[in-house]
């Protein structure tokens, strides 16, 4: 099963019922304590239009960014992240053409995020503010579960933590209780294959990442299983 970040989507409309029969099985993913600390929202049709529109508005007016309720990475990250996030942006940007110094371009690029990438289907994903760490964690195992279930069903999603700066205008559609904060949103649909960035898997494929390890901890692992 191939689960990669499409960043193209047609606008064929998404079944409701491929969207409920995902999430209901995404349920069982995994959790500390069965605490289930994921909370979706899911929008198709008008609520999602609408959605665009409004936040396509605040990017043409210039509105400034809401404050962050998270960071999204380290003030300073440390190698090897940094050239891994350097090497993402040179091969995103240079697929579209876009130079470094063109910041304009590269702002107009980034406005796609506000719009799914034509995608006709977006989740929402929500977190209570008064978790810890942990199960941050379980919400990313929650959301690897739904974009993998996504892909069995034929469809592409792309996760952006982008619709964090904009979680007002979410707030706006969606109406989420005061405890909870916005992680990220999740395009969802059918790609467009014709978008020259969704076409690539781009050079920075995982590798698998090999680890030395002393006999006396292999054997340690083997008595773990």
């Amino acid at each position: 099963m191939n689960r990669r970040a499409v960043r193209g989507f047609t606008d064929q409309h998404v079944p409701r019922e491929v969207l409920e029969r995902v999430l209901s099985a995404a349920a069982w993913s995994p959790s500390g304590s069965n605490l289930q600390p994921w909370n979706s929202y899911v929008l198709t049709g008008a609520p999602l239009a609408e959605l665009k529109k409004l936040a396509g508005e605040r990017v043409a007016a210039g509105d400034p960014w809401d404050e962050r309720e998270y960071e999204m990475y380290p003030p300073a990250l440390k190698s090897p992240y940094r050239e891994r996030r350097a090497a993402f942006g040179k091969e995103r940007y240079g697929e579209l053409g876009i130079s470094r110094e063109d910041v304009e371009a590269r702002q107009r690029a980034a406005a796609a995020n506000w719009q799914c990438f034509g995608a006709p289907a977006a989740l929402f994903c929500y977190i209570d503010r008064d978790l810890g760490p942990p199960q941050w964690a379980d919400v990313g195992m929650y959301l690897q579960t739904v974009m993998l279930l996504l892909r069995a069903e034929g469809l592409h999603s792309c996760l952006q933590m982008a619709w964090s700066v904009y979680r007002k205008t979410v707030a706006e559609i969606v109406s989420p209780p005061d405890a909870l904060i916005l992680f990220c949103g999740m395009s969802i649909g059918f790609e467009d294959v014709t978008v020259g960035w969704s076409q690539r898997r781009g050079s920075h494929h995982r590798q698998p990442r090999v680890m030395s390890m002393t006999r006396a901890h292999a054997i340690a692992v083997l008595h773990l299983k």
